[in-house]
């Protein structure tokens, strides 16, 4: 991967801590990594452990952002958050499944969509 796709990557994350932060919900892990995958965002709300999967593009020309969260990756996440799940035993919240789609728009700014509940463990 190269530099440039990586910072954009980093930078994305950034844009969506800070939006999530914004809405209430506190950062508990960032690239959680596991022997089975990766999640980049947990983060807890007032009832949910959110797992969060953060995309983001400089346009749609590929589709958007959220498109790119197939049903391969969702497998990756839900195996990712069960071994989270069952290595932290004290969490009594509700495990939820979002996407933050960040697109960059040419002046610097980000665009961003939640998408709480975007898929599930079925």
């Amino acid at each position: 991967m190269s530099e440039a796709r990586l910072a954009l990557g980093v930078w994305g994350e950034d844009q969506a801590v800070n939006y999530l932060s914004k809405q209430g919900m506190k950062i508990v892990e960032r690239n959680f990594r596991t022997p089975v995958g990766e999640i980049d965002i947990i983060a807890r709300g007032k009832s949910v452990l959110a797992f969060i999967e953060v995309k983001t593009r400089r346009s749609t020309v590929l589709g958007t952002p959220q498109e790119a969260v197939g049903q391969r990756k969702q497998r990756q996440i839900v195996r990712t958050a069960q071994w989270y799940l069952q290595n932290n035993k004290n969490s009594k919240l509700q495990p939820r499944f979002d996407v933050v789609a960040i697109l960059c728009q040419s002046d610097g700014t980000a665009q961003i969509t939640h998408l709480p509940d975007a898929f599930s463990i079925s």
